[in-house]
């Protein structure tokens, strides 16, 4: 392969070669279903790069991310489907359609044009449902707060949080009288109902999370930093250490 070659043709030369028919055992055996999880993995890692401020991370981390692209593409191109050049073509073409008041002959633009053609588009596909195309693969929250907004867009929601924050009370006292075979169902029900309140209330439930998983993850932390023998210890004591970790990180924060 020539040096000045483009890096993604080479990319894609890579990706070829190890689906060939003396390639990598592995690259060969893979299909879009059991590469799906690396992809939805490699995404997370770049938003974990994001997050932390890495930026040598990131570039690494993009790579990683932009290579599922490739090797999707690459099994497309196998069954005769597309090819990676249909994926650029198609979302460039996207990109310049949703944004008329750019490449187009429109003064109009901004966040309520760009909703109104995916709307647009939604509509021309088969599946006309509100609820169409919020992928399966999405993290359960944020798949919740996204089908609770299209909801929301055709009229199907509450007026205000007092609505989902009364839905919290009614789910809660279903899980406490739920069976054993229903308590999972009643659960998701509740969990479902707090996603709702929070974005009535203007919280992003998913990120609201991960800062509650990054709190305790650094409390259990300084837990086990203030006394070698945490894992022996008698549950009084731990919340002892909890309480504590709990007050430094308020103190420092304050």
């Amino acid at each position: 392969m020539s040096e000045r070659e483009p890096p993604i043709d080479r990319l894609r030369a890579i990706m070829a070669r190890l689906r060939g028919p003396d390639g990598c055992e592995w690259d060969r055996a893979q299909s879009f279903a059991s590469i799906a999880p690396y992809t939805i993995e490699e995404a997370y890692e770049v938003a974990d790069a994001c997050a932390r401020g890495d930026i040598a991370d990131l570039k690494d981390e993009l790579g990683d991310l932009l290579l599922q692209v490739i090797f999707h593409s690459r099994m497309a191109e196998e069954a005769g489907a597309f090819a990676f050049d249909d994926v650029a073509t198609a979302i460039a073409d996207k990109m310049e359609r949703r944004h008329p008041h750019i490449f187009g002959d429109t003064m109009e633009g901004g966040h309520h044009l760009w909703e109104q053609i995916k709307a647009e588009e939604r509509a021309a596909k088969a599946d006309a449902s509100a609820l169409a195309g919020v992928a399966l693969g999405l993290p359960a929250l944020l798949r919740a707060e996204k089908l609770q907004k299209r909801a929301a867009r055709v009229g199907f929601d509450w007026p205000d949080a007092s609505g989902p924050r009364a839905k919290i009370d009614e789910e809660l006292r279903e899980v406490e009288d739920a069976s054993s075979d229903m308590l999972e169902e009643e659960i998701g029900d509740l969990l479902f109902s707090v996603v709702n309140w929070a974005r009535h209330k203007g919280v992003d439930s998913e990120a609201a999370l991960r800062v509650a998983n990054d709190k305790f993850e650094r409390r259990f932390r300084a837990m086990e930093a203030a006394d070698p023998r945490f894992a022996n210890l008698s549950l009084d004591e731990k919340e002892a250490l909890w309480r504590a970790a709990k007050a430094h990180a308020v103190a420092e924060s304050g």
